[in-house]
């Protein structure tokens, strides 16, 4: 970390946010690693050792989308120097020294018209206060139902300087500040708010809000007031809703907030006056180290920031986590309990101050069939209770602290978050990377590399592109693009939207589409891609029929009836039997003859034994997927399946 000393907001482009201290030991030992690695390897790969690369190694090493290698194995050589404590700067390791670990972080939960339905004033206290009683600890509260008008008897009796209060009052929040100051005044108590006030960031994801000048002007009063007031949300949970990657999220909310530095410094606040007006909200996922990593190295981040302009101890901003909206799936929504189980444990472990758990099924308007919105709040609320109170992860503060992997993934992120900040600064600031489309381009690279990796099944999403339940009921309504009220661009979306296809169908016709396996050999034989093609079709909204072995093809095609069958086998029992079943298949009817696997086995077919397509583990599923639908709801005609 470079030298501290007095800049401006303007410094910050040409600072460097510091590089890890490499530790030198057990070469010994990772030497005798990597001869291993080599053998299975080689092994696996049926080459010789000498046809490996030099470091071997690198073979299993994944890159992130922020351009981060992921490596096998972190061990003593990846050592660095141990970071400050937590309260102190950097920030690392957390903003708090003192923090109670009896308690952990704050279990704040969501509450107002985008969390389900409007409430007046009487039912919105009465929620919060239940809440209040049965473990939330923080409040974030949505005025749109109650206004400003209604804020005072929406918060009777709920003790702000125990809770604090988050608002999200979006363009009203000026006239919502001066109803809570006056309930403040009128109370004397003590409390810990934040206005909420985020134009720059709401300005990406199009959200109407408070206008630039009503937060700068709200953090200007808030800087005078007795309380602890913040005014500002540094919102990255937009980036991430748009497609994101971890470090783009981070160095475009920093690059957000120093935009923020500039306008409050003009206003007349000092440094650390403007510093304290800030808080950062970030999305956590299900991907727990990097969710870890990512709060530690945002902390960093902002801390350089604060180290730049002369104010180094009022670089610890706090953080609020909110689960990610874009990893919300319509389908099985039970498994969303999972997800933001893991995503509040990573949230938790990597410091946050305070994490919001959305209800499992925020993804679905109205929320699921036959559960009420008090069930999925009360499973929210206690997913974190459970990782405090029983799991008892809130009585270390920064576990992850010394973790080899961590440390070094905290170093990447940082360092990658740093240099976005940079080129961000590089083309005039963010309101400028912002108007010129250079933000959107960015997150939409991303975005669109994520959307691969989903619709080609390199990247997992369960009961949705992996494991779907085809018996599932369709949700109660379909998705309109946002998650608890804000714009989001969900994983699932592209999948879920066939399976909405086949759901139509069904309604309609009584049945879905149906596509034929064909199996050759034993069950031994077939089972393999027998039950990896019906996975597949069924990620579609696709039934597929399996005969079992030992059926005869032509006949089970003319009764099922369906235009398109997939053959299932070994590529020596394609070889064998793989031409004649295509062409069997065809005579019975069959249109269009996929083969799961095996291309090299009908290389010297003749043409009406040649099928029309392969189907494997590199296909652009989502598209295969859609020209298959096409084809059985005769919508269209599937051509040029490919592999």
């Amino acid at each position: 970390m470079a030298t501290s000393h007095t800049g401006t907001p303007d410094s910050v482009a040409a600072e460097d946010v510091g590089a890890a201290v490499p530790v030198s030991s057990a070469e010994e030992g990772f030497a005798t690693w990597r001869r291993g690695v080599a053998g299975v390897l080689a092994k696996a790969r049926r080459v010789d050792v000498s046809e490996l690369p030099e470091h071997p190694e690198t073979l299993l090493e994944v890159t992130t989308y922020d351009g981060v290698t992921v490596r096998p194995l972190y061990g003593p050589l990846d050592e660095t120097a141990e970071a400050p404590l937590p309260g102190t700067f950097p920030f690392t390791r957390g903003t708090d020294a003192h923090r109670d670990v009896n308690v952990g972080w704050q279990v704040a939960g969501r509450f107002g018209r985008s969390v389900g339905a409007d409430s007046d004033a009487a039912t919105l206290n009465d929620q919060l206060l239940d809440a209040l009683q049965n473990g939330t600890s923080a409040l974030w509260l949505d005025t749109a139902s109650v206004g400003a008008e209604g804020l005072g008897r929406a918060l009777d009796g709920v003790l702000l300087d125990l809770a604090p209060l988050t608002l999200d009052a979006g363009a009203d929040v000026a006239s919502v500040a001066d109803a809570l100051y006056a309930l403040l005044d009128e109370r004397g108590a003590a409390a810990d708010v934040r206005l909420g006030a985020s134009p720059l960031t709401d300005r990406f994801a199009d959200i109407a809000g408070a206008s630039e000048q009503d937060a700068i002007d709200l953090a200007v009063r808030a800087a005078a007031r007795t309380e602890r007031v913040r005014a500002i949300t540094l919102d990255g949970t937009v980036f991430h809703a748009a497609g994101s990657a971890d470090a783009q999220e981070v160095g475009l909310t920093a690059a957000a907030g120093l935009e923020y530095l500039r306008a409050l410094t003009a206003a007349g606040l000092s440094a650390a006056e403007a510093l304290g007006q800030v808080e950062f909200r970030f999305a956590a996922t299900d991907e727990q180290f990097e969710t870890i990593a990512k709060f530690r190295a945002a902390r960093r981040v902002w801390a350089r920031v604060a180290e730049v302009l002369g104010a180094p101890e009022h670089g610890g901003a706090p953080q609020h986590a909110v689960t990610s909206a874009a990893m919300m799936t319509q389908r099985d929504p039970w498994v969303n309990m999972l997800r933001t189980t893991l995503a509040a444990f990573g949230a938790g472990v990597g410091g946050a101050d305070a994490v919001t758990v959305l209800p499992f099924d925020a993804a679905i308007p109205g929320g699921a069939a036959d559960v009420s919105q008090t069930f999925a709040a009360r499973i929210a609320r206690n997913t974190q209770l459970l990782l405090l109170e029983e799991s008892h992860l809130g009585r270390v503060l920064d576990p992850a602290g010394g973790s080899w992997y961590v440390e070094s993934l905290t170093d990447a992120l940082a360092d990658s978050a740093w240099s976005l900040l940079q080129a961000v600064e590089a083309a005039g600031g963010y309101r400028a990377a912002l108007e010129s489309g250079e933000i959107a381009r960015r997150v939409e690279e991303t975005r669109a590399a994520r959307a691969s990796d989903i619709a080609h099944r390199r990247t997992a999403v369960t009961g949705v592109n992996e494991f779907p339940n085809l018996q599932e009921p369709s949700p109660a309504a379909s998705g309109d693009g946002t998650v608890a009220g804000r714009p989001a661009t969900r994983y699932a979306a592209e999948f879920e939207a066939l399976r909405d296809r086949s759901d139509a169908v069904l309604a309609d016709k009584g049945s879905r589409p149906v596509v034929l396996l064909a199996p050759l050999g034993s069950v031994a034989e077939h089972n393999g891609r027998t039950t990896f093609a019906a996975n597949l079709m069924a990620s579609g909204g696709i039934e597929a029929v399996n005969p079992g072995a030992g059926a005869d093809l032509a006949a089970v095609a003319r009764e099922t009836a369906s235009p398109i069958a997939v053959l299932c086998g070994t590529d020596k029992r394609y070889a064998a039997e793989g031409p004649d079943a295509v062409a069997a298949l065809r005579s019975a009817g069959v249109q269009t003859v996929l083969v799961a696997g095996g291309a090299a086995a009908f290389a010297d077919a003749s043409p009406e034994q040649t099928p029309d397509g392969h189907l494997t583990l590199t296909i652009d599923a989502v598209a295969e997927l859609s020209a298959l639908l096409d084809a059985l709801t005769g919508e269209a005609r599937t051509e040029g399946h490919t592999a």
